[in-house]
């Protein structure tokens, strides 16, 4: 500090400081003796331990002295301490009488305190100490009566010095206690009352003697007060403060209130005691009066100064203590009346007073201040001078500081007379000034809440009537660091691994000097051993945490400059450990008390305790459930099964689990009993007509209360006045024969086992067994809704003729035939069930414009009972479904042709089909809708002045006389030119032939073929063909494999198709060329030569069709007009009318292979609702198998125009 540095310079001013000792106030020279070692450049000298220690035992102090005075040292008492021993000597054996006092004395040698003491045998066992055997304070062992069993020979004192590590042992003595041989052996009553007589008094006092005593202590040190009193019964001892109705809060009543403690004592715990020993013959008391004092202490220690010269020197010294100390001046250690000086005196208060100071009144005075407990020394040091500044402070020094905090400059001076300090900023010629800058008496400048524009240098100018000097101070100005993502509070679970992150922002010109430090509970952590701790880049990770690792983590960002902190607390949670401690209590025949203490929650309230038994008998080893009790219950009252031996457990939930269960009771086995209860859960079941079965759910063995356990079982008619049926039986059923049917009766069951019968039995009402209902519905009538929908309504039938409970109605229908055709034939049944008593139901799913017929019959628990008369009823029109198989084909530069079959689900007569279409630019807009009306009988349509190279979408609906349904919708791009014509493709077990004529403008086209596996859905697309070829060879196909076959130009982005057909690879074992048969040189001759034929037949095929005019198949349309001739085609192979007559397979999928199966129209759900109740009886197999052959046909018939 600055008087520190004070002190250094002037000693570096001045010569060498010379150092004189004192023992017992008498000068004591330690160069002159040479047993002792003295250091260079100090005062000190070293007493080696060469045995003669006690010879410099004494008192002693140092003086220092220099020019401008001497210093001294607080006195030094140095004590050689003996080793402590028990005198040798030989103790005669204490003989007493049973009922007096004994006390032991122990008599400790002196030693360095603390000391201890303890009363043991010989065989170091304690000396067991209670309300009659005490322990005194000043080592005595008291018995306060007493009793034969204290008599023995190794009563042993061990002192121990614990400072010095050492234990002494007094010579062990010897008790003999006789007994009183008339108050055990009279039985007379005059001899035991004159014993007692002899025995039993009133109390006195063994410890402290006397009725009052003083007690004198330092403030903070432990107040002991004792009372120990003798008496027969043993007195008891009480404690009161006079003048106060109890002991301070801080008092303490030990040793079976015989003593008393107050720790750490203060000016409160003052005043008068009082320790009351009484029995029942009397009392006595002892008064203590408490005197808490004080060693000296400086409440205005004398302070050393540097004063110039002609000033007024003040040299206060104010000591306060209990009892009041003397306090003694001295001036460079020798009493004040030793030197005497004209201007100097000391004031009543003690404060000496320097007037005028001149140099020579330079000197160090010494206040001393002694009473009982201590005694306090202090030098100051008066030096009178004039001197010029001196900066103590280094020049040039860097501050740095953090924006919005504060800095301090230093600028410490040393001068006499005092200098005026001022700052300044160098770029200002002004000092320093404003709310945020102080300059202190030290001579710092404090800046607060510091900003950018303080960063600069500065300087510090000390100036007094001696001269002026100046240092500079540079100061930067840094960013200030913050957390900004600090670590959050944490509740994990036991064992698992956590992480805490922290990330920081700080000044950037710091750089390597920011470091992350991790704290727990105020420990560092980055440089623990522990490996489960591992840290990295902010990250604090914690393998496998254990309740260990709970506390306060602290993330500390620090700079040079500053530090931020943010701090998170982890908590560890697991289940409940085990409750322990688990007891049976209150054992009273069938029920006890189980009790216990909870173990450790781990941070996590119990919720409930959950009590398991285990029996030996039935199930032995294995743990039930009992009950469960709430968290804050640490008992519970079990009510037991008779005839069961139990042993129990307990175990603990909180919100993590259930913990482990506690160690097991001992058992605990419960007397046999009637039973409880009566079986529950009876049902009575009629399977047959003529019998009742009645069953229960049997009692469980634990249950059983006893052996023997049989069931009375009890039954009559309801309202006969009939007597109870009784049947013991030890099953848990029974079966009542020759009952009416459905009559209703009473039934009761009660357990009965060797030790009794149950409790009365709840008697229940059941009917006997069901049979059929022998009635069917009358009045059935039919609503028709809509096309889909009827309502259907009947009358109930009797309850007499339900022969059972009624469970509902039934009903059941089928189609008979569509309205488009004239035959009948009986379609698959469908039954709806409707369960209560009602008598109307709505029958929905069905087919329009269809012929139904229904019966209806009522039902119970036994079966369905006769159905009602047949009605029949017809369905209205409705909408048709959508038209099958729409194709786009033999597209065009202007014209296309579409293909189309009727709607599977006509559900009409169809009286007409309307197309619509529109162009779609490149932008997806639509065009102008244009719309066309077709008649009923057509299947194709060619139409014509479409644009060129444009793309288009068609709509075609099927109507009827209701409505149109939904449309079947095509996209489709037209062509340039005709490109090809008379495609066709020839298939062998591994590869595929598709060849073409070229069309007029085909050398100026590129053709691509692509092909699918239809089981995998990968488009392949060849190589653009060569313009001149008029055929592809596709390899590598699999055997027995389908696939979809496409041939496109270049030019259609959207990979629309000129061509498409479905091919079927041969089985490999029906191939006659194995693979690879394409690479043979006499294959290849033989293609060509096909090829080339093929090509002369297909010009000779379109040389005749273009004289033809009108195409085969569409004359046989205008011959066949009706529904069931529509798609059925067997035009000739030159004819080759595929892509004019033959729906184009698959036009609706897409390149990526998501194949979509046309509707067959044999779907079961067409015949019923998915929610019915179907009975089946293969009537209708024959309609749908028809109905699937004519789609078959069609498809038939179209694959024989292609190949």
């Amino acid at each position: 500090d600055l008087m520190l540095k004070k002190h250094l310079l002037l000693l570096s001013m001045l010569k060498t400081v010379v150092f004189r000792w004192t023992k017992n106030g008498q000068d004591f020279d330690p160069y002159q003796d040479p047993r002792l070692i003295t250091l260079d450049d100090s005062g000190t000298f070293i007493i080696p331990n060469n045995g003669n220690l006690t010879e410099f035992q004494g008192n002693y102090r140092c003086f220092a002295t220099n020019k401008l005075g001497t210093a001294m040292s607080e006195e030094i008492e140095f004590i050689v301490p003996n080793i402590p021993k028990f005198p040798k000597e030989i103790i005669d054996p204490i003989e007493v009488m049973e009922g007096q006092s004994v006390i032991l004395e122990c008599n400790p040698p002196k030693g360095i305190p603390p000391l201890q003491i303890y009363w043991m045998t010989i065989s170091l066992q304690h000396i067991e100490q209670d309300e009659r055997v005490s322990l005194g304070l000043n080592g005595n062992l008291y018995f306060s009566n007493a009793i034969e069993t204290d008599s023995r020979r190794d009563y042993c004192c061990f002192a121990a010095f614990p400072r010095i590590r050492t234990i002494v042992q007094k010579t062990a003595m010897s008790v003999v206690v006789k007994s009183n041989k008339l108050m055990k052996d009279s039985d007379s009553d005059s001899g035991r009352g004159y014993a007692n007589s002899l025995l039993e008094r009133k109390p006195s006092l063994l410890t402290p003697t006397g009725k009052e005593s003083h007690t004198y202590l330092v403030k903070g040190e432990d107040l002991h007060l004792e009372c120990i009193a003798e008496g027969f019964p043993t007195p008891k001892v009480e404690w009161v403060k006079i003048g106060f109705h109890k002991l301070p809060e801080r008092a303490v009543v030990e040793s079976h209130g015989k003593l008393l403690t107050i720790e750490m004592v203060n000016e409160e715990d003052e005043g008068k005691y009082m320790c009351r020993a009484k029995n029942p013959h009397g009392e006595i008391v002892h008064y203590f009066h408490v005197t808490v004092e004080e060693p000296p202490e400086f409440e205005i220690e004398p302070q050393s100064q540097l004063v110039m010269i002609g000033a007024d020197v003040v040299i206060k010294c104010v000591v306060k203590a209990n009892p009041q100390p003397s306090v003694v001046w001295r001036v460079n250690g020798r009493l004040l009346n030793e030197v005497p000086t004209s201007n100097r005196k000391v004031l009543k208060d003690g404060t000496i007073s320097i007037h005028n100071a001149k140099p020579e009144n330079s000197a160090v005075y010494q206040c001393e201040a002694t009473n009982r407990h201590g005694t306090i020394l202090a030098n100051a040091n008066i030096m009178i001078m004039n001197i010029q500044p001196l900066i103590l402070t280094e020049n040039n020094l860097q501050y740095m500081a953090v924006e919005g905090k504060g800095v301090v400059m230093h600028c410490k001076v040393f001068s006499s007379p005092t200098s005026s300090i001022t700052w300044s900023k160098t770029d200002s010629a002004n000092s320093v000034e404003g709310e945020r800058f102080s300059v202190h008496k030290n001579g710092s400048l404090e800046i607060h809440n510091v900003m950018k524009e303080d960063m600069g240098e500065y300087s510090c100018f000390a100036q007094n009537t001696e001269g002026k000097v100046a240092i500079a101070a540079t100061l930067e100005v840094k960013d200030p660091t913050r957390i900004v993502d600090p670590p959050h509070d944490l509740r994990v679970l036991a064992r698992t691994t956590i992480q805490f992150s922290c990330q920081a922002e700080f000044d950037p010109s710091i750089g390597d000097d920011f470091e992350i430090l991790w704290e727990k509970d105020g420990m560092a952590l980055n440089a623990s051993e522990n490996t489960r701790y591992i840290l990295d880049d902010g990250v604090l990770e914690i393998i496998n945490v254990s309740f260990g690792d709970q506390g306060f983590y602290a993330c500390v960002a620090r700079t040079p400059v500053d530090q931020d902190m943010a701090v998170a607390q982890l908590s560890v949670v697991d289940v409940p450990d085990p409750p322990e401690d688990v007891i049976l209590s209150e054992h009273n025949g069938r029920s006890v008390k189980l009790q216990w203490i909870p173990g450790d929650d781990h941070n996590s309230s119990i919720t409930e305790f959950v009590i398991e038994f285990e029996e030996s008998q039935h199930e032995p080893g294995s743990w039930k459930e009992m009950m469960r009790v709430p968290g804050n219950h640490h008992f519970a009252l079990l009510n037991l099964h008779g005839h069961v031996d139990y042993r129990f457990r307990v175990s603990a939930t909180n919100e993590v689990g259930r913990g482990q269960p506690s160690q097991a009771t001992e058992r605990y086995k419960t007397p046999a009993s009637a039973p409880d209860k009566n079986p529950e859960n009876i049902k009575i079941e009629g399977h047959l007509p003529h019998e009742m079965d009645i069953n229960w759910e049997p009692l469980s063995p634990i249950e059983h209360n006893g052996p023997g356990l049989e069931y009375k079982v009890s039954y009559r008619r309801q309202g006969t006045g009939e007597d109870w049926m009784e049947h013991m039986v030890k099953r848990h059923s029974f079966v009542v024969k020759n009952t009416p049917t459905f009559v209703l009766y009473e039934i009761k069951i009660q357990a009965k086992n060797h030790a009794g019968w149950g409790p009365d039995p709840e008697i229940i009402t059941a009917y006997s067994g069901e049979d059929f209902p022998t009635a069917a519905p009358e009045d059935v009538a039919v609503e028709v809704m809509n096309n889909t929908m009827v309502k259907v309504r009947w009358d109930h039938v009797h309850k007499d003729k339900l022969n059972g409970h009624l469970g509902g109605y039934r009903i059941s229908f089928w189609r008979l035939r569509s309205l488009l055709y004239s035959k009948k034939t009986h379609g698959d049944k469908h039954t709806l069930t409707f369960s209560g008593e009602r008598n109307h139901a709505v029958v929905t799913g069905l087919k329009p414009f269809s012929e139904y017929s229904l019966i209806v019959m009522a039902f119970n628990s036994r079966g369905n009972g006769p159905g009602s008369h047949p009605v029949s009823f017809k369905t209205p029109e409705g909408v048709p479904g959508q038209v099958s198989a729409f194709s786009v084909t033999n597209i065009q530069k202007h014209k296309v042709t579409l293909t189309w079959s009727p709607p599977v689900d006509a559900n009409g007569l169809i009286i007409g089909y309307i197309l619509q279409y529109q162009l779609i630019n490149d932008t997806e807009e639509l065009g102008s809708l244009t719309t066309l009306n077709i008649s009923a009988d057509s299947s194709k349509l060619h139409l014509q002045d479409l644009e060129a190279l444009s793309k288009y979408t068609f709509y075609l609906r099927c109507c009827t006389r209701v409505g149109c349904g939904p449309a079947a919708s095509e996209e489709r791009t037209t062509v340039p030119e005709a490109t090809v014509l008379n495609i066709s493709t020839s298939v062998s077990h591994n590869f595929a032939n598709i060849s073409w004529i070229p069309g007029t403008e085909q050398t100026e086209s590129e053709l691509y073929v692509a092909f699918m596996n239809n089981r995998e859905g990968n488009w392949k697309i060849s190589d653009a063909l060569n313009s001149s070829k008029t055929f592809h060879i596709i390899e590598g196909l699999e055997p027995g494999t389908e696939y979809t076959v496409r041939l496109m130009t270049k030019s259609w982005v959207d990979n629309s198709s000129i061509f498409e057909d479905v091919i079927r690879t041969s089985a490999k074992g029906l191939a006659s060329i194995h693979g690879g048969i394409s690479n043979q040189g006499w294959f290849i001759g033989l293609m060509c030569a096909i090829a080339l034929l093929t090509l002369i037949v297909l010009i000779a095929c379109f040389v005749n069709r273009n004289k033809g005019g009108k195409y085969s198949v569409k004359e046989k349309e205008d011959l066949h007009p009706d529904l069931e001739s529509q798609g059925i085609n067997d035009d000739t192979f030159c004819e080759y009318s595929d892509n004019d007559e033959k729906p184009l397979k698959s036009s609706q999928h897409s390149l990526n292979g998501d194949l979509k199966g046309g509707d067959s129209g044999d779907s079961m759900v067409d015949y019923g609702d998915e929610d019915a109740h179907f009975n089946e009886d293969g009537s209708f197999i024959g309609e749908y198998s028809g109905r699937k052959e004519r789609v078959s046909m069609e498809i038939k018939g179209n694959n024989q125009s292609t190949a």
